[in-house]
């Protein structure tokens, strides 16, 4: 694996790195004001940054007491490799491990083909047969 220095936090990005770093992964755009609402209503952020620049981050929504959902964890295409990705979840797991009483739930959604990353963190493919698969909406115009 490279090795890189880096700076992390736990702290939100601006929500102007914010929708850079969403928009270098292709992800879709949403206002700036719109943005930093979402990020500042996280429960837990983590951003990395390497000579200043954002090239990482993830966050923790939810309701803070039941449900919790890991959104949003993002690495710049220049930096994958590095083990970026792991240091964020490494950073949510410390979080999530004090953060959630038992009984609660923490999900997820996957990128396709980045399932077996997350399984590394003990989160199951939802297959249809005990649990439904999963679904979502997507608003757009």
């Amino acid at each position: 694996m490279k090795k890189l220095n880096y700076i992390i936090n736990d702290e939100p990005p601006t929500a102007r790195e914010y929708l850079e770093l969403r928009g270098k992964l292709g992800w879709d755009s949403v206002e700036q004001n719109i943005a930093k609402k979402s990020l500042d209503n996280s429960l837990f952020n983590v951003s990395i940054r390497h000579a200043e620049n954002l090239i990482g981050m993830a966050r923790v929504v939810g309701d803070g007491f039941i449900y919790f959902y890991i959104q949003d964890v993002l690495v710049s295409p220049e930096y994958q490799g590095y083990g970026i990705g792991r240091v964020l979840m490494e950073r949510v797991e410390n979080y999530l491990s004090k953060a959630c009483p038992e009984g609660s739930t923490i999900g997820l959604l996957a990128a396709k083909g980045k399932e077996a990353f997350y399984q590394n963190y003990e989160f199951i493919a939802r297959d249809g047969e005990n649990l439904g698969k999963g679904m979502c909406r997507f608003v757009r115009k």
